[in-house]
């Protein structure tokens, strides 16, 4: 969700270059199902235009009608949408409504945040009533420095806190700079992760030739240093056995969420037993921890294919899931 929150940030300074007031949009919490969950957020401008979504659709008109007594009273306010008789979910959302116009250095100290991939905490403060009151509203911690959206500290004995935790952007490191990267950069960005692709500088590639990506290091395998965390993933795809191996030889101190390595099994263990030459007292966990093949089993076969393919195993990973189809698992489909 920090991708998201991103956006509306960068919406937000857009709008005020343009004079257009804004109301940051809240769900922060809910009975039985819905399409999102609680902490997803919405941007709704001043003109009528809306930036992100709560829900699958539904919801959003709703929330950009009550909004504009938010815009004219400033108060903030929650509404609460029951959405068993109107929505495929049956579920009853809250959804907090509060004016957002954040001063100078809370967008400075966002963003430092963001740069420097630290978590950040939001408490939002409710009730599971429909109304306003003006002890509602959000307080964001940027490295435990508390910066309300307002002048004033929202919260009293009578509200409900909703605490969220944001883990820095999910970021996808691209070894490799061939079509097929184009592509998983391109699926990889729609997903709002951070794409960072490592090119060879003799490969006369720019930022502009992968779409979505934020970040190009053009740098030979050897000389690279790998920056990577529990949020990171990291797709080894340049098309050349030896790149491969330097680049595994760099990566093999470090512990990226998940690791894969393009080519098939007969490949990947070539790879393996040069490195373990190398470095016969490799851990045995780095080895078990590379994907190779990567990507999941869905009988892909083209580029775009197979950046789904890679796509879902990482989130299959990443988030401790097995894939199964949905109508063979039993409860809630989210946990």
């Amino acid at each position: 969700m920090t991708h998201e929150l991103k956006k509306i940030v960068a919406a937000y300074q857009e709008a005020k270059t343009k004079k257009l007031g804004a109301v940051l949009a809240t769900v922060v919490a809910l009975d039985g199902s819905s399409y999102r969950r609680p902490g997803v957020r919405m941007l709704i401008l001043e003109n009528g235009d809306s930036i992100g979504a709560v829900s699958g659709g539904c919801v959003e008109k709703e929330i950009i009608k009550q909004s504009l007594t938010v815009f004219k009273t400033k108060t903030p306010k929650v509404i609460v949408y029951d959405g068993r008789y109107r929505l495929g979910c049956e579920g009853i959302l809250y959804v907090l409504l509060e004016s957002f116009h954040p001063n100078d250095s809370w967008i400075t100290a966002f963003w430092k945040a963001v740069k420097s991939r630290s978590s950040i905490t939001i408490k939002s403060y409710y009730q599971k009533s429909h109304g306003e009151n003006a002890a509602f509203g959000s307080l964001f911690y940027f490295d435990d420095t508390k910066y309300p959206l307002t002048k004033e500290n929202p919260g009293t004995t009578d509200t409900l806190c909703y605490e969220q935790q944001l883990p820095p952007c999910f970021k996808l490191l691209i070894l490799g700079a061939e079509h097929d990267a184009v592509q998983l950069s391109a699926f990889a960005a729609l997903a709002g992760w951070e794409v960072v692709v490592v090119s060879n500088p003799r490969e006369e590639k720019s930022l502009a030739d992968f779409p979505g990506a934020s970040k190009m290091i053009q740098a030979e395998p050897e000389d690279f240093q790998p920056a990577v965390d529990q949020q990171t993933a990291v797709v080894l795809m340049t098309h050349s056995f030896v790149k491969d191996l330097q680049f595994l030889i760099g990566l093999r101190n470090e512990n990226p969420i998940y690791l894969g390595v393009l080519g098939p099994a007969k490949r990947r263990e070539q790879l393996f037993n040069e490195l373990l030459e190398r470095y016969p007292m490799l851990e045995e966990s780095f080895l078990d921890g590379v994907h190779g093949p990567a990507g999941l089993h869905i009988g892909a076969e083209t580029p775009q294919e197979i950046a789904l393919s890679i796509l879902s195993e990482i989130l299959s990973v990443s988030n401790g899931k097995t894939p199964i189809p949905l109508k063979e698992k039993t409860g809630s489909i989210h946990n």
